[in-house]
């Protein structure tokens, strides 16, 4: 995520990277989580303005609907420019916009929210719980893209395009959707840990990706993740010990 305060009552929030839910989970300096956004609008004094820039293949659903949330509740209008790429939340995120731009060569893509499991076996009362979780974000999802539809788009439409991962450029989502259509830009290349996983990424979109992440370099990420959690639970213990000291010390007049 990067900040730009253009002006004292305009400021550019640009969302490059994926949508995570916490510091914890960002791989890339370019990544965003709600905290970033909450941060970002604290700081935002006399600023009636925001122009959103959104280049992003999606991420987590919660953190997306939490930002897009903030996003909506801000007393600043908001603009919205998709410069490359909205896909699955990071579309959602879109929508908090006033105003939405999108290029005729930008792409939109919307799609059933979904959840991954990592190192974690579940059983199946687990599942069906997961399963309605994802359904009762599915109706949330779609109810903050009717706010969008132009007239006559009904609901029907919109969630037979979920259901089907559907993915726009610029013109065919304007079809659906309240957007202003620009022409074409120059956008930088989106890089998502998402693209993978989508089952009907175009090949365009897949060729941007870096196909020579290897095994070895993954794990590495692990482990310097891993490394760095270690790292701060230990800062933690060493906090507590302290503070059960200095209270000790207060305790008796020291």
């Amino acid at each position: 995520m990067e900040i730009r305060n253009q002006t004292e009552t305009r400021a550019q929030l640009n969302i490059y990277g994926d949508i995570v839910s916490d510091e914890w989970g960002k791989w890339s300096e370019d990544d965003t989580c709600p905290t970033d956004i909450s941060e970002f609008l604290k700081n935002l004094d006399g600023v009636s303005e925001i122009e959103l820039h959104i280049n992003s293949g999606g991420g987590s659903v919660f953190a997306g609907i939490a930002i897009y949330n903030m996003l909506k509740r801000s007393k600043a209008t908001v603009t919205t420019y998709i410069d490359g790429i909205a896909a699955s939340i990071a579309s959602v995120i879109a929508c908090a916009g006033d105003r939405v731009i999108i290029p005729k060569n930008g792409t939109f893509m919307i799609h059933k929210p979904t959840t991954g499991y990592f190192l974690e076996s579940l059983n199946a009362d687990e599942l069906r719980k997961d399963a309605d979780t994802l359904d009762h974000c599915q109706r949330s999802i779609v109810q903050t893209y009717m706010e969008r539809v132009k007239d006559g788009v009904t609901e029907q439409e919109i969630n037979d395009l979920v259901n089907e991962e559907t993915w726009m450029n610029g013109s065919e989502a304007a079809e659906y959707f309240d957007f202003e259509v620009e022409e074409d830009v120059n956008a930088a290349a989106c890089a998502s840990d998402f693209f993978g996983i989508y089952k009907n990424t175009p090949e365009s979109v897949k060729k941007q990706e870096d196909s020579s992440v290897s095994a070895e370099k993954i794990a590495d990420m692990v482990i310097e993740r891993l490394e760095s959690r270690k790292r701060t639970v230990e800062q933690k213990k060493m906090e507590d010990v302290k503070k059960e000291i200095l209270e000790d010390l207060d305790m008796y007049g020291i």
